[in-house]
């Protein structure tokens, strides 16, 4: 299935969480909190400005990104858990 956002929302797919601490230390299914980081898999045409002028998001398909901890909504798209968020809720972009 083909998923396009609308407007100034972004679909993420979370980074996979670490199994161990950096001292070596598993860390339990229980006790892992959920990524803030994200790589975008894809991004909606922009908003429509005052002036009726179409404006492009700053994030693009393929950007590792960190958002808010509560940011954005969960959705399940052929089997694969992924976020849905504003463009707003995004903090920033990682650049390697």
């Amino acid at each position: 299935m083909k998923f396009r956002p609308l407007h100034d929302r972004v679909l993420v797919r979370r980074v996979k969480e670490e199994e161990k601490s950096k001292g070596g230390i598993i860390i339990p299914d229980t006790a892992k909190e959920k990524p803030q980081e994200g790589k975008v898999i894809a991004v909606g045409a922009g908003t429509v400005g005052e002036d009726n002028e179409r404006v492009p998001l700053d994030v693009k398909k393929g950007d590792t990104i960190l958002f808010g901890k509560w940011s954005g909504t969960e959705v399940t798209i052929d089997g694969e858990e992924l976020i849905i968020m504003k463009e707003s809720d995004i903090l920033g972009v990682i650049e390697k």
